[in-house]
This record gives C-alpha cells, sequence and structure tokens, in this order.
C-alpha cells in the first residue's frame, strides 16, 4: 500500500497547532492541517504490512491501508467513498478520536506511525469542500417506524444507517440541539459545531425526523414512545458523573464538568438561555480533579476565560513517557499524553489523593490533599493544601442516568449500572427495545458509539425485516 519505500524514505510530519499565546484567545479550532502534497506523502508511508493491525486498533474497522493508497495516487474521492462504508462521520473521529489505529501501526514499533487520523481528516474535509457527500436517501421505504432516545454519535450513526435501510427514524433529544457530548461537552476549539449541524442536515434530508427538547421520561412518557414504534433504540449515553464525597463538598464552587463545558458551548453557539448562575473562571484559581480527556477539557475552557490558574490533579501514579512496545504493541498503551490544552498553561500532579475541601462564608477557599505511594495508599507526612476558588470534578461517569427513562422502562441492568445488552442482538430485556453506545458499554469514545450504533441498526434492521444488507 502506498509507495513501496516511502515508509524508508519519508519522515513522519504530523499537523500542527496554532501557538498557545494566539489560540487561547478564542474558541475556534486551531489546527493547522497539512497541505495536499504532505497528505500525499504522509500516506505514501502506508507499509503493505502482512497483517495491518490497524484494522482491530480502529472500533470501525477502517480499511485503512486501503484509503492510505488511494490518497498517494490522488483518488481522494474514491478513498471519501472508501472512508464512509465504515464510519458515518470520519470528521469527527478526524477530530476527537485518540487514534488506537496509530498506536497499532506496525511502524509505530519505531515511534513513527502513520498519521492515520490526520489522513482521514484530511479526506472527509476535502470531501465536503468537493461537494462529494450528498444525502443518500433509500429509494424504497419499509413502513416500519424507530425511535432512538439520544443523539450522541451512537444514536446518529444508528438513526442514518437505518434511514438508509428505507425506515422512518425518530430521534428524541432531550437538549435544543443534535450532538450529544460532541455538541455539549466537548469544547468547540476541538469540535466546531457546525460539523454536527452539517451531518444533521444531511440526516434530515434522508428523513431523520428530530424531535428536540424531548426529555424521554420525564417531559415525555417512555413506555408511550415504545408503544407508539416497532422498534426502539436507547443511546442516551453514561451522564451520571462519579462524585467526590468528602468533607467540605457542599461549598459552592465546586462542580461537575459537565455542569461548566456545556455552559461556554452555549455562549459560543449563542444558544440561549445560558444557565442562570454562570460558571466562570475568570480571575481564579482552578482546580480540576481527573486526569482525562473532560479534565483536559476543563482546563482549556477555563485559561479561555482568564483563569488566574490551572492546576490538575490524578490519583493515579505519573503513567512512564515512553511505553514498552515488546509488552503492549498493538493494544493502547498506558503512557503520558499530553493534550493541546496542558500546554496552554496547567500544572499537573499525580498521586494525589483530595482529603477534604475548605472554604470561608460557604465559599470554597482550598482542598487538603495527601500523596499517594505506588500501592495507592496515604503517604505519612505528605498533606499539603492548594488554594481554590474554582474546583470540576472530572473523574469520569459511572454509568447512565436511571431516573426517569431508564426506570421507568425496567429494563434488565449489568453489573456496572448500564443497560443490559449483547454486542450481537443489541436487545435490552425489554421486547422490542434496543440499547447502544455508552448507554450499553458505559463511558467510552466517540469512535466506539460510531461503531455501537453502527451494529445496533444493523440489528434492529434484521429484527424488523428478518434479513439485513447493512454492515457491522
Amino acid at each position: 500500500m502506498g509507495k513501496v519505500t516511502g515508509f524508508l524514505e519519508i519522515d513522519r510530519q504530523d499537523r500542527k497547532y496554532a501557538p498557545a499565546a494566539d489560540r487561547i484567545r478564542h474558541y475556534n479550532e486551531f489546527v493547522i492541517p497539512l497541505s495536499e502534497e504532505a497528505t500525499r506523502n504522509q500516506a505514501a508511508r502506508c507499509m503493505n504490512c502482512g497483517i495491518p493491525y490497524c484494522h482491530s486498533g480502529c472500533p470501525v474497522n477502517n480499511q485503512i491501508p486501503d484509503w492510505n493508497d488511494l490518497v498517494y495516487n490522488g483518488n481522494w474521492e474514491e478513498a471519501a467513498r472508501n472512508l464512509h462504508t465504515t464510519n458515518n462521520f470520519p470528521e469527527f473521529t478526524g477530530r476527537v478520536c485518540p487514534a488506537p489505529c496509530e498506536a497499532s501501526c506496525t511502524l509505530n514499533i519505531e515511534d513513527a506511525p502513520v498519521t492515520i487520523k490526520t489522513i482521514e481528516c484530511a479526506i472527509v474535509d476535502r470531501a465536503w469542500d468537493k461537494g462529494w457527500i450528498k444525502p443518500e436517501i433509500a429509494p424504497e421505504k419499509t413502513g416500519k417506524k424507530i425511535a432512538i432516545i439520544g443523539s450522541g454519535p451512537a444514536g446518529l450513526a444508528a438513526a442514518q444507517q437505518l434511514a438508509r435501510a428505507g425506515h422512518a427514524v425518530h430521534v428524541f433529544e432531550k437538549n435544543a440541539k443534535a450532538g450529544g457530548l460532541m455538541r455539549y461537552g466537548i469544547p468547540d476549539f476541538k469540535l466546531d459545531k457546525h460539523l454536527i449541524d452539517r451531518r444533521v442536515t444531511q440526516m434530515e434530508a434522508e428523513g431523520v425526523v428530530f424531535h428536540y427538547n424531548a426529555h424521554i421520561g420525564v417531559t415525555q412518557d417512555a413506555r408511550q414512545i415504545v408503544d407508539s414504534f416497532d422498534a426502539v433504540i436507547l443511546s442516551g449515553g453514561a451522564e451520571l458523573p462519579r462524585d467526590l464525597a468528602v468533607p467540605g463538598r457542599e461549598l459552592k464552587g465546586i462542580h461537575f464538568a459537565m455542569q461548566f463545558l456545556p455552559q461556554q458551548n452555549r455562549r459560543v453557539s449563542e444558544e440561549y438561555p445560558v444557565e442562570k448562575n454562570p460558571i466562570l473562571a475568570a480571575g481564579k484559581h482552578v482546580v480540576v480533579i481527573g486526569g482525562g480527556d473532560t479534565g483536559s477539557d476543563c482546563i482549556g475552557t477555563s485559561v479561555r476565560q482568564g483563569a488566574a490558574s490551572v492546576v490538575q490533579l490524578e490519583v493515579m501514579p505519573k503513567p512512564p513517557e515512553k511505553e514498552n512496545k515488546a509488552l503492549t504493541w498493538p493494544n493502547w498503551p498506558l503512557k503520558l499524553r499530553t493534550s493541546s490544552s496542558h500546554q496552554e498553561g496547567a500544572e499537573r500532579d499525580f498521586s494525589v489523593a483530595t482529603k477534604s475541601f475548605t472554604g470561608s462564608d460557604g465559599q470554597v477557599t482550598g482542598l487538603n490533599c495527601v500523596r499517594l505511594g505506588p500501592d495507592m495508599k496515604e503517604i505519612p507526612g505528605s498533606d499539603f493544601t492548594l488554594q481554590a476558588d474554582l474546583v470540576f470534578l472530572a473523574m469520569g461517569f459511572v454509568h447512565p442516568v436511571h431516573e426517569g427513562m431508564v426506570k421507568s422502562l425496567g429494563v434488565a441492568l449489568d453489573n456496572r449500572g448500564n443497560v443490559e445488552a449483547n454486542t450481537v442482538a443489541y436487545q435490552t430485556s425489554m421486547a422490542k427495545v434496543f440499547a447502544a453506545g455508552d448507554m450499553r458499554r458505559g463511558q467510552s469514545l466517540v469512535v466506539w458509539a460510531i461503531r455501537e450504533g453502527r451494529q445496533a441498526a444493523r440489528a434492529v434492521d434484521e429484527y424488523l425485516m428478518g434479513e439485513t444488507i447493512l454492515p457491522r
């Protein structure tokens, strides 16, 4: 694939960021795309591997060597067609996916994997610019009606696949716009929301009907929805955040990350009204508890709002700078990862547990912390304090919110509190009700949600029609 000797002749080159001093002044995307020639050169590096592990590293099983070869040979339109056979929304994954495919690349054995994510993004962006992406309207209708509850990447992928199979698809979203955490969690500087709007417009042309401000199980009866449709897919995500039950938790100024991030996204999109009590980091000393992507998003947003300082705490030990390839490749390795937001001015500290919050007049003023040893036990005498005017809890999500839809339907849950369904039939314990995405698997990646949405769509089509031509 690509140029036979490309990986020997061409060095890895990836997209760069605009300077931090410039990008923190706005909420626009700041990744600088490679030129067409540079992208083709990077595609030329794709080896003719005996076993292309990138296939299994990619949750949607993108045919990566195939479209790398097409880009190298200048056949961009065919590359876009190939890319869309496995991924409904490559412009999302090309921006926010951590690229497990690159970790699985054979060239990653020498720390120089093919820039798969960058090439993917270049293909789909070019396809939109050239007008190659058009609505794919089903030639015949089946007469079957399907409800999809939740419009995150799993719900959107399932909706598009089922509409193209000829079903009447209705998507119910509790918020004012579609996208789920892609719209209300991921900041605009990582994923511009016009990308979601553009896909929604395409899907509406394909026949998908969106119902907004429809909180099933709260403002609309969940069982009535089930009774009104031939099949229902639950794709509402895993939104219950992990809390930190320590003394002082009740103080003002301590918020879950998803109380903070959606507010700023709504401001950028001019989606009003924003919350009556705005959470703003301007001039404040911010502490983010949790070292994952959500914590990173809190950092980038706080810096842009003008925080006086930002500290991120992680309870786990600091990962190694470089993984041991002999032990980890081609699997996703545990290693230290530094995001663009970290580079914008945040201090990171590992192996730290928060013992309590301190405050004055009901407002948080600091954290009492202790350092942990390799055994995750407290190190005697390692206590220290941190100043904090604003604290964000970004420690992940435990499972879907049970109150409302999940409880009213009475679907069975697994031992982690997620809606129980397997990855073949995707059926819940309730007749004609299916589950996909984070609601079924727990907190995960956009690319995994797209995979589950596509596979659930195939399962639903087969359930309704007795057979299906939709891909897994």
